[in-house]
């Protein structure tokens, strides 16, 4: 009885002992998130309820911020934009980064070599694929003039109708080989005996895609989800390069709008208001894809194989 009780104790105080080097070895990680994310974070939420200019000090003003830029005709038009932003591109952006890194999963040598063109925009600033795009889209000497095609709009960028599309289309060409990355990982971990077994029971390539494929990338579908759709409330700089927020407002979502805000309109408490609101967005948008997806519970995709 003693020898049986014995391991039973030492194992219990070696679990107790675990937790504080565990603790220990987050703790790096947990002070910098403190120092760099939620302090930094704090400080934009008590802002946001000051009036500031950038130059002299601030003043508490309480709630009049949040009113003033809640009623804002800009604060609404860039709220929906941001949807329509956030919408359009996980749209366009995740089944052709799901078939690219489907794609790109593959043996075949030419697939090595396609690799690495696609992953081309990866290595490229956004203010250098901004202003190549801007050249591309210019109706002086770009496409429009270049191409015999009486079809294509003379104004890519300087359209309201199609701009924030014309948007959408290059981020989505600079982002999309990043989640590429992402399921041609995913894929090359899916067994190979799947694969085989599927064969011999006579599935083409269609019915293997949809029927193990797509089931084994569902974790990681839901990984380039999340970072799909909060990271769209962050695109900034290619918007900024691009078109400024313009042909008027047809661009201005909400993280231009609050650069403008801030910076050229002087008004920090107000942008800082717009900030918490993106953050207050963002993090609904990722807790509501982990609630749905059931993230909180996942099993191995290998669970039930022998």
């Amino acid at each position: 009885m003693t020898q049986t009780a014995s391991p039973v104790r030492r194992g219990g105080t070696t679990g107790r002992r675990q937790k504080g080097p565990s603790f220990l070895m987050a703790l790096p990680a947990v002070l910098f998130f403190g120092v760099f994310a939620l302090i930094p974070l704090a400080g934009v939420v008590v802002l946001s309820f000051m009036s500031w200019d950038g130059l002299g000090s601030p003043s508490f003003v309480g709630l009049d911020n949040w009113f003033r830029i809640l009623e804002r005709d800009h604060t609404h038009n860039a709220l929906w934009l941001t949807f329509v932003f956030v919408t359009v591109s996980f749209i366009f952006q995740a089944p052709v980064a799901l078939l690219l890194g489907v794609f790109m999963a593959g043996a075949q040598k030419y697939r090595a070599f396609l690799s690495v063109l696609f992953f081309l925009p990866l290595l490229f600033s956004s203010v250098a694929v901004g202003l190549t795009f801007q050249a591309l889209f210019s109706p002086n000497y770009g496409i429009s003039t270049a191409l015999p095609f009486d079809w294509l709009p003379a104004q890519w960028l300087g359209n309201p109708d199609i701009a924030l599309y014309v948007v959408i289309f290059v981020v989505g060409w600079c982002f999309v080989p990043f989640h590429s990355l992402l399921y041609q990982a995913g894929v090359r971990q899916i067994p190979a005996s799947l694969y085989e077994a599927a064969t011999i029971d006579g599935a083409g390539r269609v019915r293997q895609f949809f029927s193990i494929t797509l089931p084994q990338l569902r974790y990681t579908a839901i990984t380039s989800s999340t970072l799909m759709l909060v990271g769209s409330l962050t695109y900034f700089d290619l918007v900024f390069v691009l078109t400024q927020g313009g042909p008027g407002s047809a661009t201005r979502i909400l993280p231009l709008d609050m650069y403008i805000t801030g910076f050229r309109n002087f008004d920090m408490g107000g942008a800082s208001v717009i900030a918490v609101i993106l953050v207050a967005v963002g993090l609904t948008l990722s807790l509501a894809l982990n609630k749905i997806s059931g993230s909180s519970r996942m099993e191995s995709d290998k669970a039930g194989m022998g």
